[in-house]
Order: structure tokens, then C-alpha cells, then sequence
């Protein structure tokens, strides 16, 4: 309406413009009606004046709109002096479209407002660099940590931590990394993540870190109390029987604390004498077969990695222990896509495929229809061979002490395979899994990653 009103004054304008004109030429040649032409040439004029004069204040108006959102000035004002109704409307469609922007502008600093609390009050440290090196965000747990103010550019972020600087420059798009820095003396382990993205055709890197030295030291302390329990009870159990049996045997071997004359000693003491020595033999190997199997945990080679065609190494492996799988009353399965190969160790892989399938068979015994599958397959980032069975399963308080050193659920286990099994996993940068519910089987999973 209002764009229609204000062609239609134009034209009226540029109509008696025009009508002013032509009345001129027609009376340009005659010289008594110099008076009029002079008359006529002051009213054109003005009406070209008037029109520029019109349209100039449209644009002017329009202009100044434009500069008030583009410096965000909504204190600017439409409400002059009014020409004509059509200015009236354009100027009250200006007012509206100024409190719009400034209704948003309110909302969105509002929302920054709550955004900078959340981030100031998380306990991750947060960092965005701007493309043009300005750091843009940098919460207080940051500043903590680093116990640094926010600078205001990259330079001067590195001469305050050139470490963690240069570090950060380092690091590629998503990844996440350990780095250990000294800040003002003290010694902290900092997990960092950096991310890279692109927003309103301006490039940030978001850096989020935390300092997880405490968090790592309270798990090496549950680790070696829990590792120091498992040690105290085995030993306590081979030394126990030891300390007893070397007691009865002095106690055989003397009286009233001198040593008995060897002719004194009966058939029945000497009996006994042998026993108590073969026990103590028998619990020392014990003892000593231990402390090989924690040397065993404390010493994987260095890994010699092949490539290992995957359905290859489960068919041989499955081949390997049929017998015994036969013997036990327990089918076994085993699937892998054709073209499947892996990054491995091949002999440490052995090993962990031989346990994990023992594990599985001894699990099984006894089971109606039982089976164990070995079962591989590939994904974009990571390959996957998986050890399912159908047996007694894994009850749920014993689930996350598995892979700990020496603890073990067989009456005679020594505690060992899975946990080196978990090992020689990490040595491949991968990770053995397991999920199971008790009656319902195990599944294992060795993750190779790409």
C-alpha cells in the first residue's frame, strides 16, 4: 500500500512537470509573455525540486535504516516530520521493522548471556580461536587452570603457555591427545580435544581440556589395591601352609629346644618329615609358577605386526582345538568376511584366540547344544573378531574384575589369560570387550582399529 501511494504522488509529480513544460515551449517564441516564461521556468523549477526533494527523502530514510541495523543503532528515530500519509506509513514500517531487530538483538544477547554462564560455570576448560588469531572465548575453568587471564590474541596465548601451544598447533582436526604440562611448578596431565569448523564463512578451533592427574592417581590407587589384595591372598595361601609345616617339622626335630639324637627319630616322624618337606616343595613351584605368570603380565615382546588374512587365522585356530572341542561335547563355528585382513602380531594373536576359545569350551561343558562361534567383520573404523558362546555366562559383580591380574573364576585358574589376553589387545592399540549375562553365554570381542 504504501509503495503504491508513494508511485502514484511520482507520477503526479512528473504529470504536472511534464503539463508545466509544454506550456512553456508554447509560449517560448513570443516576446510579450516574457513574464510568463520567467514564471513558468521558476514553477519547473520547483516541481523538479519538489520531486528530487521526494524521492531523495525515501532514499534517506531507507539509507538511514540500513546504517541503524548495520552498526545495530536501534535509538535512531522515524517519527519527524511527516510528508504526506504515504511518509507517515513508510516511516511507521520502519519503526516496526527497528523493534523487530532490536527485540532480536535483546534475545540474542540474553541467550549469550546464558551461554557464557554455562560455559563459565562447566568444569571443562573451553578455548575458541578465531581464524584471524583472536581468541573469541576462553571460560573460567580455563583460566584455572592455566592460571592465565584471557588474552586477547594467539601471540600472546603462546608467550604465556608456549607448551600447550604449541601442542595445540600440532594436533589435527578431532583428535584428542595426553599432554603433560608444568604450570608454575606443578606438574598436570591434561586431556585435550580439538575441533575445527566453519561458521558464517569464518574459520574457529575450539579447544576443550581438563586436568585428569587426579582422576588418573585415584585410579592407579584402586589398581594397586586391588592388584596388592589379589597378590596378599596368594601368597598368604602358598606361605601359610609353609610357616605350619616348617613348625611341626622343628617341633619333630626337637625337644626341650636341643635337637633329638637321629636314633630317636621313629619311621612315623620321618614319614611325616618327608610329607611336610614334599608340601612345601610342592607349595614353593606353586609360588614360584606365580611370580612367572606376573613376569608374564610385565613383559609382552615388542609386537611384530603382518598383515594376516582373518578367515585364515580363525579356520586355523578352529582346526587347532576341534579335537578337544569334539571331545568336550561343544560345536564349533567360525566366520569371517573373505577379503578380511588385520594389522597384528600373529603369534601374540594366537595366544589370545587359543584363551579366550578354552575360556568359551570350559564355559559350555556340559551345556545342551552347546556352541561357541567365532565370528569377524570390518567396519569403517575398525575390525572386529568376536568369541560367542551359549554357557553359564558371567555374573554381573564379577563383570568388571575379569581382566584384573590373578583373580579368576575357575577354582584353579590362574588369573592370567584374560588379562594378558587385555594387554596384547592395548599393544595393538585395539581392546578386548566383553558382554554377558549370567545363563545366557559370553560374548568377547577383539577391536583392531583402524
Amino acid at each position: 500500500m504504501v509503495s503504491k501511494r508513494f508511485a502514484l504522488l511520482v507520477v503526479i509529480r512528473i504529470v504536472l512537470l511534464m503539463l508545466t513544460m509544454t506550456a512553456l515551449a508554447f509560449i517560448f517564441a513570443r516576446t510579450e509573455l516574457f513574464f510568463n516564461q520567467i514564471i513558468l521556468l521558476g514553477v519547473i523549477i520547483i516541481q523538479v525540486s519538489e520531486l528530487i526533494r521526494f524521492i531523495t527523502h525515501t532514499n534517506r530514510e531507507i539509507a538511514k535504516l540500513l546504517m541503524a541495523i548495520r552498526y545495530s543503532d536501534f535509538s535512531i528515530s522515524f517519527k519527524g516530520k511527516k510528508h504526506g500519509k504515504s511518509f507517515q506509513e513508510l516511516q511507521d514500517a520502519f519503526v516496526e521493522i527497528i523493534e523487530a531487530f532490536k527485540k532480536v538483538s535483546v534475545e540474542k544477547e540474553a541467550q549469550f548471556k546464558f551461554l557464557q554462564v554455562i560455559v563459565d560455570n562447566i568444569k571443562v576448560g573451553v578455548l575458541a580461536v578465531k581464524e584471524d588469531h583472536g581468541i573469541e572465548l576462553m571460560n573460567k575453568a580455563a583460566q584455572d587452570l592455566l592460571k592465565i587471564a584471557t588474552p586477547n590474541y594467539w601471540k600472546q596465548f603462546q608467550q604465556l603457555q608456549p607448551t600447550f601451544a604449541n601442542e595445540l598447533d600440532a594436533m589435527e582436526d578431532n583428535e584428542r591427545k595426553l599432554i603433560e604440562l608444568s604450570i608454575k611448578g606443578e606438574k598436570q596431565q591434561v586431556s585435550v580435544q580439538i575441533n575445527r569448523l566453519k561458521i558464517l564463512n569464518y574459520r574457529y578451533t575450539i579447544v576443550t581440556f581438563q586436568d585428569i592427574k587426579s582422576e588418573i592417581e585415584q585410579k592407579e590407587i584402586e589398581a594397586w589395591h586391588k592388584l596388592i589384595r589379589i597378590l596378599t591372598h596368594e601368597i598368604m595361601n602358598s606361605v601359610t601352609p609353609v610357616t605350619s609345616l616348617s613348625e611341626t617339622m622343628i617341633m619333630l626335630l626337637e625337644e626341650n629346644g636341643q635337637p633329638k639324637p637321629l636314633e630317636n627319630l621313629s619311621e612315623e616322624t620321618l614319614e611325616d618329615l618327608r610329607f611336610s618337606l614334599k608340601t612345601i616343595q610342592r607349595r614353593s613351584e606353586g609360588l614360584l609358577h606365580f611370580v612367572e605368570d606376573y613376569r608374564k603380565l610385565t613383559r609382552i615382546k615388542t609386537l611384530e605386526l603382518k598383515e594376516v588374512n582373518v578367515r585364515e587365522l580363525l579356520e586355523e585356530n578352529a582346526n587347532l582345538l576341534s579335537k578337544e572341542f569334539e571331545k568336550a561335547g561343544v560345536k564349533l563355528q567360525a566366520k569371517s568376511e573373505a577379503r578380511m585382513s588385520v594389522a597384528m602380531d600373529r603369534k601374540l594373536i594366537d595366544q589370545v584366540l587359543i584363551n579366550l576359545l578354552t575360556n568359551a569350551r570350559h564355559a559350555t561343558e556340559n551345556q545342551e547344544n552347546a556352541v561357541v562361534e567365532i565370528h569377524a567383520y570390518s567396519s569403517s573404523n575398525q575390525s572386529v573378531i568376536e568369541i560367542k558362546d551359549n554357557g553359564i555366562g558371567i555374573d554381573e559383580t564379577k563383570m568388571d574384575q575379569i581382566f584384573i591380574p590373578f583373580f579368576s573364576t575357575k577354582e584353579n585358574g590362574s588369573g592370567i589369560g584374560l588379562s594378558l589376553s587385555k594387554q596384547i589387545m592395548k599393544k595393538h592399540k585395539g581392546d578386548l570387550t566383553v558382554k554377558s549375562q549370567p545363563g545366557q553365554g559370553a560374548t568377547f570381542s577383539l577391536i583392531f582399529r583402524k
